[in-house]
């Protein structure tokens, strides 16, 4: 005799990048038994593969995981750890007026937000002829060079989405990995400062939270980026 079949909420978020509702579904125990699984392999490549397949699931295939924008991926997994274990989540920062003290705070992963930046934008002019459209960094990107002394430089390299000049634009396609390399190093300190800052001011989650010292009494303000700060 079959057993009966669970049915499991929707819901909808929209994706920072681009505005698109994507619906989707809590966590299931499958999916928590993905997630604890990979904490405890204790490694990033484990990690991350939990991740992929959690929100693939989760959002009924809509979504893959591998070439949406880092930021979106961020978002989408902490609109389902809130609707899976609960909006609210307690996290231990530290005070900032003495840089040692911690305390816990309550934090809604509803209220999270994508934050943009108005000066933010994705085409680098390098000189009056020369300039780079980039792409946003997936998590692969990011994973691949996260452990590395060059992590910036590769980065980048993975989010040029082509490069143009007065007569021709090259898609990353085209480019061959030592022109491009070479391309990165004939770059000034001014020109490569253009390209961090694309980085600096993408969309990116945050959240502040208000924080009082026990010990000093002071109040002060902590700055909570990026999804492993809420956990």
């Amino acid at each position: 005799m079959a057993l009966p079949k669970l049915a499991s909420a929707k819901y909808e978020l929209t994706l920072p990048s681009n505005g698109k509702k994507v619906e989707f579904r809590p966590f299931l125990v499958k999916e928590e038994k993905l997630l604890l699984m990979a904490q405890s392999a204790g490694t990033e490549e484990d990690q991350i593969r939990a991740i992929k397949d959690i929100i693939n699931n989760c959002t009924f295939e809509k979504v893959d995981p591998s070439i949406i924008p880092f930021f979106d991926l961020e978002y989408i997994f902490l609109q389902l750890r809130g609707k899976s274990v609960g909006e609210t989540t307690k996290i231990s920062v530290t005070c900032p007026d003495d840089g040692k003290t911690k305390v816990e705070v309550e934090v809604n992963l509803a209220d999270i937000k994508c934050v943009n930046n108005v000066e933010h934008t994705d085409h680098i002019k390098l000189s009056e002829n020369i300039g780079i459209m980039m792409k946003y960094p997936m998590i692969d990107v990011m994973a691949k060079a996260s452990d590395k002394p060059e992590a910036a430089f590769d980065i980048i390299k993975g989010c040029i989405s082509s490069i143009y000049d007065s007569e021709n634009v090259t898609d990353r396609k085209d480019m061959e990995e030592k022109d491009l390399d070479e391309f990165i190093e004939s770059m000034n300190q001014e020109q490569f400062e253009k390209l961090n800052d694309f980085f600096t001011t993408m969309p990116r989650i945050k959240e502040e939270v208000k924080v009082k010292n026990p010990n000093t009494g002071v109040e002060g303000t902590v700055v909570l980026e990026g999804m492993a700060s809420f956990f």
